[in-house]
């Protein structure tokens, strides 16, 4: 069958379940069977087609509605970290990757400014930072900073302080994603100029093994915040075949769920910095664990396990 004649056939019938108010479960689920059943038809015959890219928003329309009206399963809280939010991480990995080429890049500024210009640093950092963090390098303890505050009190500020940050940078977002970018540059500036300034003292790998005991969780939750904003502010530069509206729904929820999902990492991290980062005294064996477990962690749960649970998924459908 001709496109042009498959189209007449069936557009008053699209348009008449794209436009409808969604009422009965029951209807909807039935018109998500006969626009799949378009769909996988216009797939074969016309892969590359406006039609088959219309269809395919009309069904991830319908089958959202059909989601929604479903009963909430009483395993709804494990089934987000188990399955929703692994597969928003998939279907998002590019805004994943632009993110952490973003940061890369300025902790890459960061650094090179810092080893350039004597003064970037306390620009960055703040000279009361700087003077007290050569004091204690004086005293033989660089890093006691992390050892001054109560362990209870810290851990409430940093967890707070952390979970703030990556809602902010997720709804700059709405910036045309340039919001988000700028938060990125930002924390990544001050952690590249952060890092150098402990090198230029000749304490880089003792930096590393102390610091990233909790930087390796919290820094790259950050990232993943600046993704769900890119996430947000994509949507509105580009719905595809989406309403704007509809884009920027779908957007601000997927970016949102992101955010929500982040807080028991950032409070495992604000643990870390809190409880263990302080005893900067403990074996490299069990710093060099706790650093790896973590990477480690990040790069499967978001990376790795996301790329299964679609395999199976697929096999299953």
């Amino acid at each position: 069958m001709r496109e042009a004649l498959f189209v007449k056939q069936n557009s008053e019938k699209w348009r008449h379940y794209d436009a409808m108010q969604q009422a009965n479960p029951d209807e909807v689920a039935n018109q998500f069977i006969e626009i799949t059943n378009d769909l996988a038809y216009s797939k074969t015959f016309y892969p590359n087609s406006k039609t088959t890219a219309y269809l395919n928003g009309l069904a991830s329309k319908l089958h959202q509605s059909v989601y929604k009206n479903k009963k909430e399963k009483s395993n709804r809280f494990i089934h987000f970290w188990k399955t929703e939010l692994p597969l928003i991480f998939l279907q998002h990995r590019k805004q994943i990757y632009y993110a952490l080429a973003f940061f890369l890049i300025s902790c890459a500024i960061g650094a090179l400014s810092a080893k350039y210009d004597d003064t970037f640093v306390r620009l960055i950092m703040g000279d009361g930072y700087v003077n007290m963090t050569n004091e204690n390098i004086a005293k033989g303890d660089p890093f006691g900073v992390y050892k001054q505050q109560n362990e209870f009190m810290m851990f409430f500020q940093i967890g707070a302080n952390n979970i703030f940050v990556a809602l902010y940078t997720f709804v700059l977002g709405i910036l045309f994603s340039f919001g988000s970018v700028v938060s990125l540059f930002r924390n990544g500036v001050m952690l590249g100029s952060f890092q150098y300034f402990f090198f230029s003292k000749g304490l880089g790998i003792q930096s590393v093994l102390v610091i990233w005991i909790h930087g390796t969780l919290e820094i790259s939750a950050i990232v993943l915040a600046g993704a769900a904003g890119l996430i947000l502010g994509n949507s509105i530069l580009f719905p595809k075949t989406y309403t704007r509206m509809a884009s920027v729904g779908k957007g601000a929820k997927d970016g949102l769920k992101i955010v929500i999902g982040l807080i028991p990492i950032f409070i495992v991290a604000a643990f870390f910095e809190s409880f263990v980062t302080r005893h900067t005294e403990m074996p490299l064996a069990l710093s060099l664990l706790i650093l790896l477990l973590s990477a480690a962690f990040i790069i499967w749960y978001v990376f790795i396990y996301p790329i299964k649970i679609y395999n199976k998924q697929s096999i299953l459908n």
